[in-house]
């Protein structure tokens, strides 16, 4: 259900649930997990997330919270992985963002999104916390008032308030072409060089 793919020098990692609205599984974090550590062993310098079908991600798989998935540490994990990440990472929003799924798309440098994604994250409603590092991240970009809109409000907003927010960087028809053009310049340059330039944000 995770699908790694090489396209234009960049690892593409694909959410490929769409008959699930990528909703993802405890399996699913764990894939994406490895694929994220792998891409970092192989010295892949840009590395972008993406989702099949109409939605990126409708956030925790319903089966799985019954089961604890809502608590489970491999959120926070898998997006401390990828804030760690040594190179260039993009969220390629191909649609909605909801629920847990934020955690992997704030982890990332930047973020590419179709006009038509709308972003939410139900955790007041639903009875949740959300993940531990989501509240800080989604402040640093959006800025503490709105972070509380979204998480304490519980929110829904459209592409284009995301992206005058801060939220989002960019916004494309098409999610994944759109994240490979932003990149086009780490893409050309030598892997250290961008592991270079990383290391200087300090993640």
């Amino acid at each position: 259900m995770i699908r790694v793919q090489d396209q234009g020098g960049a690892r593409v990692l694909v959410l490929d649930r769409a008959d699930k609205a990528n909703a993802l599984t405890q399996d699913m974090l764990a894939a994406l997990d490895a694929a994220v550590a792998q891409a970092a062993a192989d010295g892949v310098a840009v590395l972008v997330l993406t989702g099949a079908g109409r939605v990126f991600s409708a956030g925790a798989d319903l089966d799985g919270m019954a089961q604890g998935l809502g608590h489970a540490p491999e959120w926070e994990v898998l997006s401390g992985r990828i804030a760690a990440y040594p190179g260039l990472t993009v969220a390629a929003l191909n649609g909605t963002l909801a629920g847990g799924a934020f955690g992997m798309a704030l982890a990332c440098d930047l973020r590419v999104a179709v006009p038509g994604a709308e972003f939410f994250y139900p955790v007041m409603k639903r009875g949740y916390l959300p993940q531990p590092s989501d509240p800080a991240r989604l402040a640093a970009l959006v800025g503490p008032s709105r972070a509380r809109m979204i998480l304490l409000a519980g929110q829904r907003i459209k592409a284009d308030q995301a992206l005058d927010w801060g939220l989002v960087d960019h916004l494309a028809e098409d999610a994944l072409a759109g994240a490979l053009t932003l990149a086009a310049d780490a893409l050309g340059a030598d892997p250290r060089h961008v592991q270079r330039m990383k290391a200087m944000f300090g993640r």
